[in-house]
């Protein structure tokens, strides 16, 4: 599996762990981060789809270490499982943050 795959799909595995297993803020069964997500996606096809694009990229990948499927406007999906995984772990820390400041 090529490396970016590899490191996307440990991400978002390890991202949903900590949530499931661990934090267990209930952030997956609320609407705002449905829609905070919503929002985070918009945004990154608009920049990642300029960074990306295939006619004149700014960030080029390396073609062994990536899927090669790309969507929309050339961007590889891995960009997305790892914008999740990020976006998501800080929401789980900012959860938890809050969660102790309150019992403190």
């Amino acid at each position: 599996m090529p490396e970016y795959t590899l490191a996307t799909l440990a991400a978002v595995i390890a991202v949903v762990a900590v949530e499931l297993l661990w934090a267990r803020t209930g952030i997956f069964r609320t609407l705002q981060y449905w829609l905070a997500m919503a929002i985070v996606f918009f945004f990154q096809v608009l920049v990642d789809g300029w960074l990306t694009k295939l006619s004149d990229p700014i960030v080029r990948y390396a073609p062994e270490h990536f899927l090669g499927v790309r969507f929309p406007f050339d961007i590889p999906i891995e960009d997305f499982g790892f914008g999740f995984a990020l976006v998501t772990a800080v929401i789980i820390a900012w959860e938890v943050a809050g969660r102790r400041e309150q019992q403190a």
